[in-house]
Parts: C-alpha cells; sequence; structure tokens
C-alpha cells in the first residue's frame, strides 16, 4: 500500500456496528481476514 493516498486505502463494513473503516498499517499482512473496526467491536460480536 506504499504511496496510496489516504483517500484510495480499501475500505471495510464492520460487522457488528455497521460502520465502514479503512485499511491499516497494522493491518497489512490479515486484511482478508479483518471483519471488526475495533477491539470493542470484536469484544461484541456475540451480541451482533
Amino acid at each position: 500500500m506504499k504511496g496510496v493516498k489516504k483517500q484510495h486505502l480499501p475500505v471495510k463494513v464492520c460487522i457488528v456496528c455497521q460502520k465502514p473503516f479503512t485499511w491499516r498499517k497494522k493491518w497489512e499482512k490479515v486484511w482478508a481476514e479483518v471483519k471488526y473496526c475495533s477491539e470493542r467491536c470484536r469484544k461484541t460480536k456475540s451480541s451482533a
């Protein structure tokens, strides 16, 4: 993702809160598996 402008980063929708979130450097190797926008949503996944 080097050299990509912020407005052109990939976006996903969180399966818990239904809000869009963008790609982050820390998710570079696991972007395909990322489902939640935050740790809070990941912990409350059972309620969704």
